[in-house]
């Protein structure tokens, strides 16, 4: 994989949404039956995708940055972006080590490889509907 300079060392830290990405999060067994739906769409390849293993079980999704602001989700979505007057923190786990409650679904391949916007949209219109 290049160079991700976003992705901690170690641990776990916040990354301000909008900068290197936005990100959308959906809850519990949705978010991963949406992870899963991703992979099959793109022969396992899906983007960047972080677990949160307790709390809300969140899945988030990582995009391209400016991608999330002016696009509707359905119900149940997360969105984190800088919009105007919106400011987000998304979790990011290391690549190894003790990152728990989070860990990498799917990591990063590179550093512009993002999860596709539009592919997963009507992913999870397909999977909240």
């Amino acid at each position: 994989m290049s160079s991700c300079d976003w992705i901690p060392y170690l641990g776990f830290q916040l990354r301000k949404a909008g900068v290197q990405f936005d990100a959308i999060r959906v809850d519990g067994d949705d978010g991963r039956r949406l992870a899963d739906l991703m992979a099959a769409l793109t022969g396992g390849e899906p983007g960047p995708v972080v677990l949160e293993e307790n709390g809300r079980r969140g899945v988030y999704f990582l995009l391209p940055p400016g991608s999330t602001a002016h696009r509707s989700w359905p119900r149940g979505v997360t969105r984190f972006n800088a919009a105007p007057g919106v400011v987000s923190y998304v979790p990011v786990p290391a690549l190894s080590g003790k990152t728990w409650p989070l860990t990498w679904r799917f990591p990063p391949t590179a550093p512009d490889r993002f999860v596709h916007p539009l592919l997963l949209r009507s992913a999870v219109t397909e999977i909240l509907m």
